[in-house]
């Protein structure tokens, strides 16, 4: 339902300051105020229509589900039990509150303000590095092509945890090699392999010997593939309006299964042990450069920052939303959810290793098999098995959803936000676009679910979320933070905000947050190891061609659209490359009008300037 003039010409501007609208001349507008939650998208030059959220509480938990994802459970309990254990948290923190807080903060204002998915958002802000939005697009693409085969092996396990026997507890299935199966984890006998770890191998993955034999088809995960993309397209073909609906219960559910797991897991005979074992200081670690490399590299990996994901969850916002409030909540509440699992699964550890009368380091390990392996050895000797196992899986499930949301919600946004009308008025509905971007994703996670799948897996998340967004992260701060400018970001907040951003935050604009990613990038490259699956499989030279070539797919679009911008615009190189790195959405603050030329609005009418 639309209000105010639909078709008259105008030759003022209107822009808004603490909900009220101020005129400002010589700039054609045309667009009608509408108030259901839908706002003009680009005044002055199309009129296309761009939804909200329904509630401030759907963003949110959008943001917070998208950062909390299966790294929280898998990957930040072995980092920190590895880098220090209780004294890794000073690293940690001091990265989170000089980069992740800040950038979060940054993603949030360039989305919210341009109303634009990290495409022309980011090619707003800085034409010069506008390659960088679309390598984020593209980054995030690849990354859910593969992300939803995890949901496929979650929903895998969830459907063989309702047995009244687990398959994975026992050696006498026709998949257990004879001879080198262990009940329990075998420790230093290196011949043997655990149930759990033969379940995983043989029986989910079917494994080969190496990439190089791509063996047939996992006809059952293909089917479980397909309905792990039908559950994402229907949780998100409705766009925002209804993915808002979804997460209220896909992001807060983890937080009850990890709470009633952690009161049940402190109860068990060495669970103690286990969570001392994670938090543990090792002071000494505090001296290695790598550990205050691996607490920024977690912190920027875990909330998100360089996927373009938070810029385009934040485009749905209205123009003066509170994201500052936003961006602490996000981050404290994934900060607070990496430790809260860390208790979970080490506490789950040490009764493992009680059980087994082993140490520690001979089951904590890093990467899916923490939580495909190790938990659902743990589930064979816990109380009530078949009441954990579902559970537990159902929420690994939720973890990653929420995530996969988010990244196929980047396309979605990017593409939306780069057809013109007629294009859209064709398509019709925006379902369409959703199917689109779903079947093409479902399409190339085919190699995944393959029996030499898991090679392709470990070399695609090697090269995209290590290698490429290393480099992307770079781009982004140094077109924002340094490009962009302090003054211009102070001027973006205010408007939103009403109020500058404070010292804290200009100071990790103008230097520590650009210099902590800038050795971030530089450690990466001077450390750089190729991948590898496991301890002792390393990837053959044509592989690793092939896995810079899948980082290159998205790092290649920043000098391409560097040099893109450059050629067409006029003058001398000189000019060129100063006006490419001109930004071209409004900016001037508008304080001069006198107030007989000030409108009063209604609160429920949200109207963006004109880019």
């Amino acid at each position: 339902m639309g209000v105010g003039s639909e078709n008259a010409a105008s030759t003022t501007k209107l822009s808004i300051r603490h909900g009220v609208y101020k005129e400002e001349t010589n700039i054609a507008l045309k667009a009608p105020l509408n108030v259901e939650g839908m706002l003009p998208k680009k005044v002055g030059h199309m009129t296309a229509e761009r939804a909200t959220w329904g509630r401030r509480l759907e963003f949110v938990l959008a943001s917070v589900g998208y950062a909390v994802g299966l790294g929280n459970v898998w990957r930040f309990p072995y980092l920190c039990y590895r880098s220090g254990g209780g004294a890794f948290l000073i690293p940690y923190f001091l990265m989170l509150f000089l980069c992740g807080i800040p950038l979060l903060f940054m993603e949030f204002a360039i989305g919210q303000y341009t109303r634009l998915g990290p495409v022309h958002a980011l090619g707003k802000i800085c034409p010069l590095f506008k390659g960088v939005g679309i390598a984020t697009v593209v980054i995030s693409f690849v990354l859910c092509t593969y992300y939803n085969v995890l949901m496929s092996w979650a929903l895998y396990y969830f459907f063989n945890s309702f047995r009244a026997t687990f398959p994975w507890q026992s050696c006498n299935n026709t998949w257990n090699a004879v001879g080198n199966c262990s009940i329990g984890f075998p420790g230093n006998t290196t011949h043997l392999h655990s149930a759990s770890q033969q379940y995983f191998d043989h029986r989910l993955l079917e494994i080969t010997n190496g990439i190089e034999e791509a063996g047939g088809l996992r006809w059952e995960l293909f089917g479980i593939l397909i309905l792990a993309w039908v559950i994402v397209y229907l949780c998100i073909f409705k766009g925002v309006k209804s993915t808002g609906k979804v997460v209220y219960f896909t992001a807060t559910f983890p937080y009850f299964m990890l709470f009633v797991l952690l009161i049940n897991n402190v109860q068990l005979p060495g669970a103690k042990n286990g969570m001392l074992y994670f938090l543990k200081p090792k002071w000494s670690k505090l001296l290695d450069v790598q550990v205050w490399v691996n607490a920024a590299a977690q912190v920027f990996n875990s909330i998100g920052i360089g996927f373009g994901t938070m810029i385009s969850m934040a485009s749905y916002n209205k123009f003066n939303n509170n994201i500052l409030r936003d961006t602490l909540i996000v981050s404290l509440a994934n900060s607070a959810t990496s430790i809260l699992a860390g208790f979970v699964i080490f506490s789950a550890i040490g009764y493992m290793a009680h059980v087994h009368n082993l140490p520690v380091d001979n089951i904590a390990t890093d990467g899916p098999g923490l939580v495909f392996v190790v938990y659902p050895e743990v589930f064979s000797t816990m109380p009530l098995p078949q009441l954990w196992a579902p559970l537990f899986f159902f929420m690994l499930l939720c973890l990653g959803l929420d995530s996969q949301f988010a990244m196929v919600e980047v396309a979605v946004t990017s593409i939306m936000d780069g057809c013109g009308p007629k294009v859209l008025r064709v398509l019709k509905r925006q379902e369409i676009i959703v199917l689109a971007v779903c079947v093409i994703g479902f399409l190339l996670g085919i190699p995944h679910i393959t029996k030499g799948g898991m090679y392709v897996f470990q070399l695609m998340d090697h090269y995209t979320a290590v290698v490429s967004l290393t480099f992307l992260a770079f781009f982004e701060v140094l077109a924002v933070c340094w490009v962009f400018g302090l003054r211009r970001m102070t001027i973006v907040i205010k408007r939103m905000l009403g109020k500058a951003p404070n010292i804290y935050f200009r100071s990790c604009w103008m230097f520590f947050s650009p210099v902590l990613v800038l050795c971030i990038l530089i450690s990466s490259i001077v450390q750089y190891t190729p991948a590898r699956y496991g301890k002792s499989y390393t990837y053959p030279v044509w592989a690793e061609v092939v896995g810079w070539g899948i980082s290159l797919v998205s790092i290649i679009w920043i000098p391409l659209g560097a040099l893109h911008e450059i050629c067409t615009n006029k003058g001398t190189l000189m000019q060129r490359i100063k006006t490419a790195m001109t930004p071209t959405i409004e900016l001037d603050p508008v304080n001069h009008l006198p107030e007989k030329q000030r409108v009063d609005i209604p609160e429920s009418v949200v109207f963006i300037t004109p880019l």
